[in-house]
């Protein structure tokens, strides 16, 4: 366990409240929470299901039961993915993005000790979520926005999400990347492969796009965090730098080296393992690498002695477990 103060960057949270709230005022959205009662519950929308859902999504006082028996003293909480709604109509997207980012700036607000909220925004709306992202961080006091890897199989260098980047520039957003809807490879069906390669997979197509697409050359201020520890791209990021001396294709958007745009990246702990975690803090250094845990699911990485047994200096702990996060999203200490 750390001797230093833990600040959580890589957590979800979807509140009972706040389905109730979704279910009253967004019916067509088609939300509903099972099993409440229960340890686990089972989350229905638009027509699909997604079964696994852990108590401490929507039970505040468990979660935070488990953030103390974990050693965590600080959430920055996002969405579940699940309720990003990008495949709904703007209309619905919006409000039901509304809902999530007041009930997030509510509870930030009676637990500020505790917690940091970030967003969520319409991203196949472009302009309304620009807005939405405004009003969330002027008005409600949210720090960033968590994104999804893609937009309805978008890249994240779309020409159309220009208006989220100019937005999120201007008001030093904080946007952490998740994966969604994982790239549709052959052969993922087995093995629970579309998470265990489809999600890092999935993070390392969202890492290359605003790294070719020249989305961070053109706004060298914005910053994103890779969840997953980045997926492939730190391994494979000598391809990408060698790619581009080589092929015309990977010069078309991007007129400078990409060394510099991935230099601007930041990336989270969960690796499950510290050689993979050491090998990117060598990679990238400490100021670039952000305690998470992907909070409340089972694929979360919880062991924060894992980040321990990497050889760190009490200034490079510090960094990695709390400086950088506080620093990037503004939070207080």
């Amino acid at each position: 366990m750390p001797n230093t103060r833990t600040v959580d960057v890589h957590t979800h949270i979807l509140e009972a409240d706040t389905i109730r709230l979704l279910q009253a005022e967004v019916p067509k959205a088609g939300f509903k929470l099972s099993s409440f009662g229960g340890e686990v519950g089972m989350l229905e929308f638009g027509g699909r299901s997604v079964s696994g859902i852990p108590r401490g999504a929507w039970d505040v006082e468990a979660r935070v039961r488990d953030m103390d028996a974990t050693g965590i003293d600080m959430q920055i909480l996002s969405i579940c993915t699940f309720t990003s709604c990008y495949w709904l109509d703007s209309d619905l997207a919006l409000a039901v993005a509304q809902i999530q980012n007041e009930q997030i700036a509510a509870l930030v607000k009676r637990t500020p000790h505790r917690f940091v909220g970030l967003g969520t925004v319409p991203m196949q709306a472009p302009e309304r979520a620009a807005d939405e992202l405004r009003r969330g961080m002027r008005t409600l006091g949210l720090r960033g926005i968590q994104i999804g890897s893609n937009v309805n199989g978008r890249n994240l260098d779309d020409p159309a999400l220009e208006p989220i980047w100019e937005t999120a520039a201007e008001l030093g957003a904080f946007i952490l990347v998740h994966p969604f809807n994982a790239a549709g490879v052959p052969g993922l069906d087995s093995y629970y492969l579309r998470n265990l390669i489809g999600n890092p997979l999935d993070t390392t197509i969202a890492a290359a796009s605003l790294v070719f697409g020249g989305v961070l050359e053109r706004h060298p201020s914005l910053t994103f965090c890779m969840v997953h520890g980045g997926g492939f791209a730190p391994y494979q990021v000598g391809r990408f730098f060698h790619g581009w001396q080589v092929r015309d294709e990977a010069k078309v958007n991007l007129k400078r080296p990409p060394r510099a745009s991935f230099d601007r990246l930041y990336f989270d702990t969960v690796l499950h393992d510290p050689k993979p975690l050491g090998f990117l803090l060598d990679l990238v250094g400490s100021s670039r690498v952000l305690l998470g845990t992907d909070y409340p699911f089972d694929m979360g990485q919880y062991n924060l002695g894992l980040i321990d047994a990497v050889q760190l200096s009490e200034a490079e702990k510090n960094n990695v477990f709390h400086a950088n996060a506080l620093r990037l999203t503004g939070a207080s200490a």
